[in-house]
């Protein structure tokens, strides 16, 4: 089971105690995945569908404990994915149909059918506890939450700008910085923050999806932070042995070409310890030096050898120089 299915699956059994409540929740499931039909005679039905067994479930416990209703229930196959199921929950009876859109004002005091997108002003989102419920309803009937382990990703797709307008700004009500993408015909209500993401578990009421999603949020930033360590470690590691290998072709051509006598005493010492121990920190030379000197001196005794290194390597090109022209100019003649 995904991680966007268990999180349904913990929603769908978390039921409002309060009837107010219930009734945002099925307004949202209506308004996200209903279907609203009108007959010739002006009968009212209600069709809300979903491919979630345990979404289906709480639809249906929703609608008999708030309105006391039967619905009937089927279950549909597709006929080129047979492991593509869809559970549809029917309201057939005029009277039943009508107490429900009345209750959850899709259906206004004219028996016209639209919705009221405004959070002041309607009354089925007017409590901060209905907003839960709407938008817990809203993620049953169309929302998605990523694999945490992989990134993070939480959605709701609405057929309409405005309605996804309306869930953006409930969220905002609990703080939270949703925004909208559109997709192909779709507006897509999103969030990526993780820390964000825990926030709307939170709102939705789904404290073991919001347990689960803190681990592995704590555990990926564990492994983060030691990997950045590693890697600066690593990288610090690297750029010292460059340094000391750097250092030790310096002073063994200083070695080779003049040799050790000619050199000031702290040079020579400084040559002749590098040498002794090629691993070695900055640190640990200064250490074994006598008198000891801190890292940013020896550090300068290391660049001066390196200085007399380039100088020595320059004076030896540019004889190298002098005798390949001295050569063929003896050769021209």
């Amino acid at each position: 089971m995904s991680f966007s299915s268990r999180v349904k699956d913990e929603l769908s059994r978390q039921q409002s105690a309060a009837r107010h409540c219930k009734i945002a929740e099925i307004a949202a499931i209506i308004s996200l995945c209903g279907k609203i039909m009108i007959s010739e005679h002006d009968h009212f039905c209600i069709k809300i569908q979903t491919e979630n067994v345990a979404v289906a479930r709480k639809y249906f416990t929703l609608l008999k404990k708030t309105f006391n209703i039967s619905t009937d229930v089927s279950i549909r196959r597709s006929t080129y994915q047979k492991k593509n199921i869809t559970y549809v929950i029917v309201i057939k009876k005029h009277e039943d149909a009508l107490r429900v859109l009345q209750a959850t004002r899709i259906l206004d005091s004219h028996g016209e059918i639209g919705e009221n997108l405004s959070l002041v002003g309607n009354l089925v989102i007017q409590q901060s506890c209905c907003r839960r419920a709407f938008i817990r309803g809203a993620f049953l009937a169309s929302g998605s939450i990523s694999d945490p382990e992989k990134f993070y990703h939480f959605e709701i797709v609405c057929a309409a700008r405005p309605k996804a307008e309306q869930l953006k700004n409930m969220i905002a009500t609990f703080g939270l910085d949703a925004k909208i993408v559109v997709r192909k015909k779709y507006y897509v209500v999103y969030i990526k923050e993780g820390s964000q993401i825990v926030d709307i578990l939170n709102v939705m009421e789904a404290p073991i999806s919001l347990m689960e999603l803190e681990n592995i949020r704590i555990l990926k930033e564990m492994r983060n932070s030691v990997n950045r360590q590693v890697n600066c470690e690593t990288a610090n590691i690297n750029k010292t042995v460059s340094a000391a290998v750097k250092q030790i072709e310096d002073i063994t051509y200083i070695k080779d070409t003049i040799g050790f006598d000619g050199l000031p005493e702290n040079l020579e010492q400084m040559a002749r310890l590098r040498l002794l121990r090629p691993d070695a920190t900055l640190k640990e030379l200064g250490e074994a030096l006598d008198p000891p000197v801190g890292k940013s001196g020896v550090n300068h005794r290391l660049r001066k050898l390196s200085t007399l290194a380039e100088e020595l390597r320059e004076k030896s090109m540019s004889r190298e120089h002098e005798e390949d022209n001295y050569v063929e100019k003896n050769n021209n003649n």
